[in-house]
This record gives structure tokens, C-alpha cells and sequence, in this order.
């Protein structure tokens, strides 16, 4: 499949969000709402480092299998196989060499040094585990009295990407079945064996992640209101990738923006948002309009201002897809920007 190189996004273009622009090293105030233009200048992530940052909080792990799974059998396709475009619609995928097949994927803990046994405490739930860069942040804010004690909860995920793979099913869905899952299957386990009681209020969690993680985050909490409505978005895949074609949502997670949030009554959610400059472009053969990861993000942003939503969104400049170095300049941001600002949420949802 070749892939289209993503083009350099003003963030003046025509259509999209006004934006503030940041001085160049700066990130948006805490308690600023709104869309903002970060960057280009920011550190840089040296991948060879062998020195990592030390968590003083403890990490645990577990490993969890499809055999004990009543949501998730498990699927995948073919490896070196793509779905083809539909003839007679182009927003539909289809894929033929998608099968039945078990999978296995590691659970990965941080609980933090002030956390108190038996008590009730917050947390996020991440995709695309391990994400030590989560634990980081998260250990650096709670030490230094920036957040409260909160769980980090970082999931690996079925395998594969898009459609066909049981990572697609999985975070490309739109429904709250992924929501289930965790609550259902994740969650107990992460108690029993990291010992710590996770609260069931849905303002003290949070749902994260990168690309189509970032799109399971943002479902979760909108099909399961009742179990998350906080929402932290990465190169969010708002886009049509979702598998296998529903014509009630004929866009996939290009409808959450087209006409899912534009045709609700506005939710008790607060979402932190950013997308790269140049992120992803029309990255596979479907040709229907809907696959430009920066637009779809603009979107999302115009229609939450809209909407009156509690939100903030960066465009950030000289960034890739979930570039490393914009999510570890950003991350700290955004964990302490959702903690205070859900303050500004109306709970009466």
C-alpha cells in the first residue's frame, strides 16, 4: 500500500480554527480554553538515551488473553494484505482476508507513592500499551502537587491497525463496547493485583491516546457518559476507518465531528486536543474526502467551540503523527489542564 506524504498544514488556512499563536518554547496557560498554535521549538526526544527518568511511584504488570475475553475473540488480517475500496462506495473498505485469531496483550500499572491502600482514587487509561511516557508525567505532576494521586492504566492492544486487525475493531468502533471491556475485564484485575480501589466517578477518569487510540478514547466516553468524561487526544483518527462498514455511521469516526456532536445535546465532557502539523493524509486508497487527520481535527475543534464544550486545542508545528517529542512536551500539560478544567464542566449530565 503506498502511502501519500503528509504536506506541511498552515494553521492560516482558509476554514480552519482561529487560533492563538504561542510564543515560540510555550505552551497554553492551565486554565486557558480554546485552540492555540504551539511551536515549532521544543525538545527534542533522543530515542538512544539509556538514562530514563526515575518513576518513584511502583509499576505492575499483566499479561491478558482472548481465551478469557467474552468481548473480544479476536480477529486479524493476512499479513501483507490491504482492504480494497468498494466500487459502488467509496467510504466503504472491504476486506477479505480478515480471520478468527486469539490474542495476547500486557497491562501496565503505575500506582504513585502517595497513594494510600483502601483508599478511593482517579485514573487514566491509555492506549496502545506500555507508555512509560504516561508514567513519567504523571509520577513528575503528582510530586510536585500538580495533580492529585491518580492510576495510570496503560493497555496494549489486539494487534494489527485498521481495518481488518483487532486493533481497528477495537479503538475504530463506534460504540461504547471498548468502554465495556475495560470496565468489565480490565479494571478488576487492575485492583486485585496492583492492590488499589479505582473510583467509579466519571469526572476523576480519563481515557488517552495517539491516532486511532485517540478515537477509542474520545468513544468511550461518549457512548459510556456514565463511565468517562474526560478525554486526552493525540493525532486523533476522526477520520473513516472504521470496520466493517456501518450505514448508520457511513464516516466512521469522521461523523463524531460531521454530525454526531453537531446533532447532540451537548454531554458533561472536557477534552484536550492536538494535532501535528504535519500529521497523517489520506494514508490509504479510499479516496472519499475523509482522511486528512489535521482537517479532521480542526473540525473536531470548530464543533466543540460550537457546541460549548469545555476544550482545548493545539496545533502543534513541526510535529509528525504522534510525534514523540510533542507528546512529551505536551503530555504534562494536558494531565494538568484536564484535572483543573473539568471544574468547568456542568455535572449534571
Amino acid at each position: 500500500m503506498r502511502l501519500t506524504k503528509p504536506p506541511i498544514r498552515d494553521p492560516q488556512t482558509p476554514g480552519y480554527v482561529q487560533a492563538t499563536m504561542l510564543q515560540d518554547g510555550t505552551v497554553p496557560p492551565i486554565d486557558s480554553v480554546g485552540n492555540f498554535i504551539v511551536g515549532p521549538t521544543r525538545p527534542r526526544v533522543d530515542k538512544s538515551r539509556l538514562a530514563q527518568p526515575k518513576i518513584e511511584g511502583r509499576i505492575c504488570e499483566f499479561s491478558m488473553s482472548s481465551d478469557d475475553s467474552q468481548i473480544y475473540p479476536g480477529i486479524a488480517r493476512k499479513e501483507g494484505t490491504f482492504g480494497t475500496p468498494d466500487p459502488n462506495n467509496s467510504a466503504s473498505m472491504t476486506v477479505t482476508t480478515s480471520f478468527p485469531k486469539s490474542w495476547t496483550r500486557l497491562v501496565t500499572v503505575y500506582v504513585p507513592k502517595q497513594y494510600h491502600a483502601g483508599t478511593v482514587v482517579p485514573f487514566v487509561v491509555g492506549a496502545d500499551g506500555p507508555d512509560r511516557l504516561l508514567f513519567e508525567a504523571l509520577d513528575a505532576l503528582i510530586n510536585r502537587g500538580k495533580i492529585p494521586p491518580t492510576i495510570g492504566i496503560s493497555i496494549g492492544n489486539g494487534g494489527g491497525d485498521a481495518q481488518g486487525s483487532q486493533r481497528g475493531l477495537e479503538y475504530d468502533t463506534l460504540s461504547g463496547l471498548y468502554a465495556q471491556f475495560v470496565e468489565e475485564e480490565v479494571l478488576p484485575r487492575v485492583e486485585e493485583i496492583s492492590d488499589v480501589l479505582l473510583t467509579k466517578n466519571p469526572h476523576e477518569r480519563i481515557a488517552m491516546g495517539c491516532s486511532s487510540g485517540a478515537a477509542c478514547a474520545l468513544s468511550m466516553a461518549w457512548f459510556r457518559t456514565d463511565l468517562y468524561r474526560r478525554v486526552i487526544s493525540f493525532s486523533g483518527t476522526y477520520v473513516n476507518q472504521q470496520w466493517p462498514h456501518d450505514p448508520e455511521m457511513p464516516g466512521g469516526a469522521w461523523e463524531f465531528h460531521n454530525s454526531i456532536i453537531p446533532g447532540a445535546p451537548q454531554k458533561p465532557l472536557c477534552m484536550w486536543l492536538a494535532v501535528a502539523d504535519r500529521d497523517l493524509y489520506n494514508s490509504n486508497v479510499m479516496r472519499d474526502g475523509m482522511h486528512d487527520w489535521v482537517l479532521a481535527n480542526q473540525r473536531m475543534a470548530h464543533v466543540l467551540s460550537a457546541k460549548e464544550y469545555t476544550y482545548q486545542f493545539n496545533f502543534v508545528r513541526n510535529a509528525r503523527h504522534c510525534d514523540p517529542s510533542m507528546r512529551s512536551y505536551l503530555l504534562p500539560q494536558a494531565l494538568e489542564w484536564i484535572h483543573r478544567n473539568d471544574n468547568n464542566v456542568n455535572h449534571d449530565g
